[in-house]
């Protein structure tokens, strides 16, 4: 029988056969219970304002809000809340953005037999549940100068496949300026091509196809 202690929680996915076997996995612990379950970020905050869990796992790529967006609206409105992200991404970015927005806690999808519950209890009792090979990658982005916001959307017209004339139409600049950015990107990124710059910033979770 579950107590009143346990530690109330908010699921959200949108990958319901995920989502299921997350709650499942989560209502099996005797000190723990699911309190409410989510498919998008907009239900997960509004789910979050009425039933004021101890903790969120948010899963960080949904429809209408992503993961990260529903973490910092959840913070604005409970300071004190105890989120953790739940992700099938590790690029460094992805990591930096999702402990930006106030989660304490970080998990991979392929990790999460191992690591779901230990980081749900390590966060909801006020520690950072950051695994050594998240830190590994957070590390990673250190060794690289961040790309300035034109220089994203750049990398963004590059990774549809657009030549620099065509992105010097669609942003409205020279051709010699597009030029420019290209150049910028691929130093940035340690690359020497286009393709690898699209491929690198994929990984990284720079952008997202």
């Amino acid at each position: 029988m579950k107590k009143e202690s346990n530690i109330r929680i908010l699921v959200a996915d949108d990958h319901y056969v995920v989502r299921m076997g997350v709650i499942a996995m989560i209502n099996d612990e005797p000190d723990m219970e699911v309190v409410a379950e989510a498919a998008n970020g907009i239900q997960a905050i509004e789910l979050f304002k009425k039933h004021k869990p101890d903790l969120a796992l948010l899963d960080s790529r949904m429809p209408l809000k992503n993961g990260v967006h529903a973490a910092k609206e959840i913070k604005s409105h409970a300071a004190a809340a105890r989120i953790v992200m739940l992700t099938a991404f590790d690029g460094d970015e992805d990591i930096f953005q999702a402990l930006e927005s106030g989660a304490q806690g970080y998990v991979l999808k392929n990790s999460t037999d191992k690591d779901l519950i230990p980081a749900i209890r390590a966060v909801a009792g006020g520690q950072r549940w950051i695994p050594q090979e998240v830190e590994d990658r957070l590390a990673q982005r250190n060794t690289y100068e961040p790309l300035t916001p034109r220089e994203l959307v750049v990398l963004h017209e590059m990774a549809k496949g657009l030549a620099n004339k065509q992105i010097a139409s669609v942003l409205n600049i020279t051709q010699n300026t597009a030029k420019g950015y290209l150049k910028n990107i691929l130093y940035k990124l340690h690359v020497s091509d286009r393709t690898e710059a699209v491929t690198v910033a994929i990984q990284r979770g720079l952008i997202h196809l």
